[in-house]
């Protein structure tokens, strides 16, 4: 059996990030994240652009043209909903996660589900990169791998 693996080499890559204005004090530390995997994975910073919406909800439709509009290798969505005394939590989390996933599979272009839910501020915080490690990184590691992997598979 052959065993087929992708590197963690960016530097011929180009990635679009969404990210939410909601939630920004979190929301930033995963776009920072993120950036800096990027960057120390050899990718450049002009290579990176950067799209803002108001909210979670949003990110998939924006996602999904940024993916249909062959720009990109790989879209990264990053957000925080955080569980509240309502059910509104579960209508955005649920929604965006089936956004995203839609996405990918419609477009073929990976796009990676770095949005947090959480039930608390503290646990998104250290989820952003104070005490477990930073998921937006995280998700432009998954990113990177997967874009590289595809182009073996051509």
């Amino acid at each position: 059996m052959q065993k087929i693996e992708a590197n963690l080499l960016a530097h011929d890559l180009k990635f679009a990030v969404v990210s939410t204005r909601w939630n920004h004090l979190i929301v930033d530390r995963l776009v920072e994240g993120a950036e800096l995997a990027f960057v120390q994975h050899g990718g450049k910073t002009e290579h990176l652009d950067h799209y803002l919406v108001p909210g979670s909800y949003e990110v998939p439709l924006v996602a999904r043209k940024l993916a249909e509009s062959g720009k990109y290798d790989a879209v990264v969505c990053l957000g925080a909903v955080i569980k509240g005394d309502t059910d509104h939590y579960d209508f955005v989390a649920g929604g965006v996660a089936n956004g995203i996933l839609n996405t990918s599979l419609h477009t073929g272009v990976p796009v990676a589900f770095g949005v947090l839910t959480t039930d608390t501020v503290e646990q998104a915080l250290n989820r952003a990169g104070i005490k477990a490690g930073n998921k937006g990184g995280e998700a432009v590691l998954a990113m990177i791998e997967t874009a590289n992997l595809l182009r073996q598979i051509g």
